[in-house]
C-alpha cells in the first residue's frame, strides 16, 4: 500500500513538474509580429510585468519540483515540504491570477481607460498566453491535490481511535 502511494505522488509531481515546466516554455515562446496598414504591431510576453511574474513563479515551481523528485523518502525534511508546497502553490496562484487578469484586458480592452483589445490583431499571441494559463492551472491543481494528500495523511493518525 505505501509503494502505491508513493508512486502516486511522485507520479502527481511529475505531472507538476511537467505542467509548470510546458507553462513556463509556451508563454516565453509567444510572440506574435503584425502588419495592420502600414503599422507594424508586435506582441511579446516581455512586454508585460505580469507575464515575467508568471514565467518566473512557474521556473521557480518548476525547479523546486525537480529538487524535491531527489529527496530521499526518508528524509525529516518531508513536513517542510508540505509547508513549502502550500507556499508555492501560492505563489503560483497569484502569478496565474495576475497574468489571467492582463489577459483578459488584452482580450476585452478596457473602455474606462481607454485601453483597446489587441487579441484581434495577434490572435497567435493571445491563443499561446491563454494555453499557458490552462497549463499551469493543472498544475495548481496537482500541488492543491499534493497538499491535501499531505494534510489527509498528518491528521489521520489523530482522528483514528484504536481501542
Amino acid at each position: 500500500m505505501v509503494t502505491i502511494e508513493r508512486i502516486c505522488t511522485f507520479s502527481l509531481r511529475v505531472i507538476a513538474i511537467l505542467t509548470t515546466f510546458s507553462a513556463t516554455i509556451v508563454m516565453i515562446t509567444s510572440h506574435e509580429r503584425v502588419r495592420l496598414n502600414e503599422v507594424s504591431y508586435e506582441a511579446k510576453y516581455s512586454d508585460m510585468p505580469t507575464f515575467k511574474f508568471f514565467v518566473i513563479a512557474n521556473a521557480i515551481v518548476c525547479i523546486y519540483g525537480l529538487l524535491v523528485l531527489c529527496l530521499p523518502s526518508k528524509s525529516l525534511l518531508w513536513g517542510l515540504i508540505v509547508a513549502l508546497d502550500m507556499v508555492l502553490t501560492m505563489l503560483l496562484t497569484s502569478s496565474i491570477s495576475a497574468a489571467l487578469a492582463i489577459g483578459q484586458v488584452e482580450k476585452n480592452g478596457n473602455s474606462s481607460a481607454g485601453w483597446l483589445p489587441v487579441c484581434g490583431q495577434v490572435p497567435k499571441f493571445c491563443d499561446q498566453i491563454t494555453g499557458a494559463l490552462a497549463v499551469s492551472s493543472i498544475g495548481v491543481i496537482i500541488y492543491m491535490l499534493l497538499i491535501l494528500y499531505a494534510i489527509h495523511n498528518a491528521l489521520d493518525p489523530l482522528l483514528v481511535h484504536n481501542s
